[in-house]
């Protein structure tokens, strides 16, 4: 095989229907929405349409969706303000979350002096809500909590409305970022008591550059950029009609093709985990992605039985075979620090091996996968 994807948690493919829809916009909706004229009028009724229809996949109000660039924006504007706007003092978030809520919770620990605190883990990488529960006692200071829905690397999954609701017990504000959940799991954020998610396009067969975030009505959260009234005030800047539309569309695709979808891809994330047991002896899995009901159906972190040297060669390896996958999430390549979710639980022999994180899309093959895998043996056995 010339080419094979597996890095789908990094970004996907743009569905062509979404690229039809971006190609149209482009071409014949070029006003600017803050314009009042005709031109202007028509982009704008464009974004408000696409409001609606994520506010509606959500369950919520139409006022409660605010367009960014992607999920690290949507992050910083909700941990940001929240520090400066609604008087948070300290936050608990996790050592594995995304480093757009990493660095951000840092530098609000150096200019504002917040408080931080890192909830336990146990040795799968799982959130420990007894931990949080006691920490969410231990002070009367306001509190914000940062937890991610669905990890990144390895695919661990916390119950967001068991601990939405945990949170709301001690009068906390709830943040998670949702960047790998939603487009993939149905979220009633009616239902689930959370305060701000982030959102990137991208993760569902959207455009790059495009994505949202919801802030509960009422919220009191300011702007982080600021300059005009786009997005009511919260977010100022021409809107990216295209964008936008594009992200709604790959939206409304990834809701209405979900349980199709979903029993495909997680065919694959089985077969793979079984060519992988049956073909490399000594294989093991990180977190909990090998528990269907406990992670994603959408990727799998493997640690793969290969000696510290020749795991150099690995990633490069597999490049020259045409296949894609990641060492860690795609925003830390380059890096030579590791990744920091598996530092944070793994145990220092299986941190000396390689691991590597495969993520799934509905344009897969198990075709593809026994490929791989042959690959990865012929490598190992070489």
């Amino acid at each position: 095989m010339d080419r094979v994807y597996f890095d789908s948690a990094a970004t996907t493919q743009l569905r062509e229907e979404v690229v039809d829809k971006m190609t149209s916009v482009l071409r014949e909706n070029y006003g600017n929405p803050s314009s009042t004229h005709s031109y202007g009028r028509s982009s704008k009724s464009l974004i408000e349409q696409a409001r609606k229809t994520v506010a509606k996949i959500l369950n919520v109000n139409a006022s409660e969706i605010v367009f960014t660039s992607g999920g690290t924006e949507a992050d910083n504007l909700a941990l940001n303000s929240a520090v400066r706007d609604l008087g948070v003092e300290r936050i608990i978030t996790s050592r594995i979350e995304h480093h757009a809520v990493l660095y951000t919770v840092s530098q609000l620990k150096e200019c504002f002096d917040v408080e931080i605190e890192y909830v336990g883990l146990d040795d799968l990488g799982n959130i420990d809500l007894d931990d949080l529960e006691v920490r969410l006692k231990a002070s009367d200071k306001k509190t914000l909590v940062s937890l991610m829905h669905v990890n990144n690397e390895i695919g661990n999954k916390i119950d967001l409305k068991k601990t939405a609701e945990l949170v709301k017990s001690y009068n906390a504000l709830f943040h998670s970022d949702t960047v790998q959940s939603i487009g993939h799991f149905n979220l009633d954020l009616k239902e689930i008591p959370v305060d701000f998610t982030a959102v990137s396009a991208h993760k569902f067969h959207g455009p790059k550059g495009a994505g949202f975030a919801f802030i509960r009505k009422n919220s009191g959260l300011k702007p982080l950029i600021f300059g005009g009234e786009q997005e009511r005030g919260h977010r100022a800047g021409t809107e990216g009609v295209h964008n936008i539309v594009g992200l709604e569309e790959a939206l409304k695709l990834a809701y209405v093709n979900l349980d199709e979808e979903k029993e495909y891809i997680t065919s694959l994330k089985k077969y793979f985990i079984d060519r992988l047991k049956q073909e490399i002896p000594g294989v093991k899995f990180n977190g909990t992605c090998e528990d269907f009901e406990k992670s994603t159906y959408t990727l799998i972190n493997v640690c793969l039985p290969v000696s510290e040297e020749k795991a150099l060669m690995l990633l490069f390896q597999l490049d020259l075979k045409g296949i894609a996958c990641s060492k860690g999430s795609a925003c830390q390549s380059g890096s030579d620090k590791g990744s920091h979710v598996l530092n944070a639980f793994l145990a220092e022999e299986d941190l000396a091996k390689p691991s590597l994180r495969f993520s799934f899309s509905r344009y897969n093959t198990k075709e593809e996968i026994d490929y791989v895998v042959e690959t990865l043996k012929d490598f190992i056995n070489d």
